[in-house]
């Protein structure tokens, strides 16, 4: 019987979805990142976020490692044992896009900010009295989005914010990979600093690797307008934290929708999610890594994976497969 391992917090959250869509009989066991280690002997699927050379020595029968998500930033490819498949999975991507265009106009509009005013009987509208009402608020329509990484999140966003009648520009490592889907502006790496200057709102979805790491620094923030709202749903390390917080900070940038963050819980205590304190500006909206988790999401991944078991048990290779 094949024996499957499921690693870590969100893996045991896919466990039941993945177990219900299996059409064969396995044996499931359940740990975290550390202590599922020693229960690898005879493993021949490990569903994690993670690994590394010293679950590698652990599991000699090891066929897969099917990465629960897109991202494979935790993932030692060198580590691989001679034979077993690495494959990932997405359908994060309308989520994502969705959380996108909802986080640029609950800033834009300062959704969080007039809630809050008008709960405490305060009107900061053109229906108060004894007062001038506030600025119009921006619309999207005729504004310019900037994505940074045009994979499948880039274009699920990109095809939604042409229905708002935005203006979009995006950045790819392969241009040839996609076509200009009536783009303003496609084009590779080398045109970054383009992007962040037309940008009025700038989505960050690129993959994490030694290329984007630090990729936004000081320097590229000081490109942008300093009307403009920032949103990353990628990974955090990709823009500078200490160069991130000066520019919302000193409000040189706009706003910013923070969904990924430098700083994980590792128990059950409560987490600031960064060294900086971003929890302490007005201009910043924080979510805790929550873009892409829709009923979608989850019935996609879950789908995907207990495919792939079965492809294993198969002797087949897996859907997605990386290596």
């Amino acid at each position: 019987m094949l024996q499957v391992a499921f690693a870590g917090t969100f893996s045991a959250t896919l466990e039941p979805s993945v177990r219900a869509r299996l059409t064969m009989p396995c044996d499931v066991v359940m740990g975290d990142e550390t202590g599922i280690v020693s229960r690898l002997g005879d493993v021949d699927v490990l569903v994690t976020l993670a690994f590394n050379r010293e679950m590698a020595a652990a599991a000699k029968n090891l066929k897969l490692v099917q990465v629960p998500g897109a991202g494979l930033d935790r993932i030692d490819r060198s580590a691989l044992p001679a034979g077993a498949s690495l494959a990932n999975v997405y359908g994060h991507e309308v989520g994502i896009a969705e959380y996108v265009l909802g986080a640029m106009l609950a800033l834009t509009r300062s959704f969080c900010r007039i809630d809050a005013s008008l709960r405490r009987g305060v009107w900061e509208s053109q229906w108060g009295v004894g007062g001038s009402p506030p600025a119009p608020w921006p619309e999207l329509a005729g504004k310019t989005l900037g994505i940074l990484g045009y994979g499948r999140i880039g274009q699920a966003l990109a095809r939604r914010a042409r229905a708002f009648d935005m203006d979009v520009c995006a950045i790819r490592r392969d241009v040839r990979s996609s076509a200009a889907d009536g783009l303003s502006l496609l084009a590779g790496p080398d045109a970054l600093d383009e992007v962040l200057r037309r940008a009025d709102y700038l989505a960050v979805t690129l993959s994490l690797n030694d290329q984007t790491r630090g990729l936004v620094g000081e320097r590229e923030l000081a490109l942008m307008k300093p009307t403009a709202v920032l949103v990353n749903v990628a990974r955090a390390e990709i823009l500078d934290e200490d160069a991130l917080y000066r520019a919302l900070q000193e409000q040189r940038l706009a706003a910013a929708a923070l969904d990924v963050w430098y700083r994980y819980p590792k128990s059950a205590e409560p987490t600031f999610p960064a060294k900086r304190p971003f929890h302490e500006l007005a201009n910043v909206l924080m979510t805790p890594h929550v873009s892409g988790w829709t009923e979608g999401m989850l019935e996609a991944r879950a789908t995907l994976i207990a495919e792939n078991i079965q492809r294993t048990a198969r002797g087949e290779p897996p859907l997605n497969r990386i290596r």
